[in-house]
């Protein structure tokens, strides 16, 4: 069994107690005898469950605190906490702060065991999904055949026989991750590895390690993500987050090539190469004085552009046919069918754009419905959204039949129109329409060509 233990306590007699124990179960074990040590263990390598005492030496919530270092850096990790002065609100403050269980001293010994067996399943468990998602993700395809994704794919061709800096910007989950992995995929970096630093996630303090490391005063060294990176690719997710301080320092580093850790004295030279992403409008960002321009214009020698879901209508059919055939495939799952022209997929607004769109195939796989009826429930349910028979038949009722005729036409040919991605050739196809009298159509009835 690899599942290593991190046993934290101050209590010699304790500390010995509990090693014993959990290696006679079965476990790998490592031990800290005070909060010093313990950082270093942990920031060494995470242990896949953490005991922790909550008084150590150098205050009364020194175990809380170690529980939300070990949170930050990875929340799946079950965290037990033990104390010999507990009391009610400390269980729940330790609760509340993320820990797994509370036990007090003196603990029961098959009590403690139960509660480390369970944790380690808990952490199986969300660790065999995380790699599942994984998986998934990565196999993933940039599917669609709007413009948009047509002329981005054509990029990604051109862009990874390269190094060129890219940056590429697009709403949250929208597919930028996924574009800067097909470049990786397709590049002659491919066999190194693919790092990601999210620049909305990482605690403002901690930028700078995390980007160049840092030489500790023990001699253990924490490797930063442009040395991980190192001979792969490195994707700086919402760079638009960093400090401006650290924009400089980032600057810098793509100037001269190098860098030095935090309290380093030596020079590491960068092979890596870098590409940026963000959600926001960077332009914005720089003209409001959050982003410097000169270092857009290193980091954007050439910029991807992907829009959100619902301006490429016209690729939800074939995002919805892709996702249903993969995720059956990889979960090993019955396949099953939906209609990918179901109106309420075309009209709704996916603010959560392809994300959210490959969410709700996945969750319609998995709840597996036998009938396109209960299919089609679990789309208005999963979207909020009503159908037209039951959301408009008092408002239907109450106009002249002239009126509810144009409605309804308005209504279906903008949908079709999306649908088709402005092509009124495929468009009047589809509907058995001269493509001269569909062009009347719209423009009797106000609608707007989409190019």
């Amino acid at each position: 069994m690899s599942t290593e233990i991190l046993i934290i306590d101050d209590n010699p007699d304790i500390r010995n107690i509990l090693n014993d124990l959990i290696k006679d179960a079965g476990y790998k074990t490592r031990v800290a005898a005070n909060y010093n040590q313990a950082l270093i263990e942990i920031d060494k390598k995470l242990p896949d469950v953490a005991i922790i005492d909550v008084k150590l030496d150098k205050g009364d919530n020194d175990g809380i605190e170690l529980l939300s270092h070990i949170k930050k850096k990875n929340k799946d990790i079950p965290v037990i906490i033990i104390s010999g002065h507990a009391n009610i609100e400390m269980a729940i403050k330790s609760l509340k702060s993320g820990a797994f269980e509370f036990i007090q001293k003196p603990f029961d010994q098959e009590r403690l065991l139960n509660f480390v067996k369970r944790a380690v399943e808990n952490y199986d468990l969300k660790k065999e999904n995380q790699e599942l998602q994984t998986k998934l993700f990565h196999s993933f395809d940039l599917v669609g055949s709007s413009q948009n994704i047509t002329k981005i794919n054509e990029q990604i061709k051109k862009l990874a026989l390269t190094d060129s800096r890219i940056f590429i910007n697009g709403p949250t989950g929208s597919g930028k991750e996924l574009i800067a992995r097909k470049i990786h995929k397709q590049s002659k970096r491919r066999n190194g590895p693919f790092i990601i630093l999210n620049g909305a996630l990482l605690d403002v303090k901690k930028y700078e390690q995390e980007l160049f490391g840092e030489e500790r005063n023990d001699g253990s060294i924490l490797y930063g993500a442009l040395e991980k990176a190192t001979g792969g690719l490195l994707l700086i997710d919402e760079v638009s987050e960093i400090p401006l301080e650290t924009q400089s320092k980032i600057l810098r580093v793509l100037t001269d090539q190098k860098f030095k850790r935090i309290n380093g004295n030596h020079d590491i030279k960068v092979d890596v190469r870098i590409i940026c992403s963000s959600a926001k409008d960077i332009k914005m960002e720089i003209n409001n004085g959050n982003f410097r321009e000169d270092l857009f214009h290193r980091l954007n020698v050439f910029q991807i552009d992907i829009e959100p879901l619902n301006k490429r209508v016209q690729d939800i059919p074939l995002l919805v046919e892709y996702f249903s055939k993969k995720i059956s495939n990889i979960y090993n799952l019955k396949e099953f069918h939906i209609n990918p022209d179901n109106h309420y997929l075309i009209d709704y607004s996916w603010p959560g754009n392809v994300r959210e769109l490959r969410n709700l195939i996945e969750r319609i796989a998995i709840l597996a419905p036998d009938t396109s009826e209960k299919v089609s429930n679990i789309i208005k349910e999963s979207l909020k959204v009503q159908s037209y028979e039951i959301a408009k038949p008092e408002k239907t009722l109450s106009i002249p039949l002239k009126e509810a005729r144009e409605n309804f036409e308005k209504e279906y040919l903008t949908t079709q129109l999306k649908k088709f991605g402005g092509n009124v050739s495929k468009m009047a196809k589809f509907i058995g329409m001269e493509r001269s009298a569909l062009h009347r159509k719209l423009k009797g009835l106000n609608i707007k060509d989409l190019n």
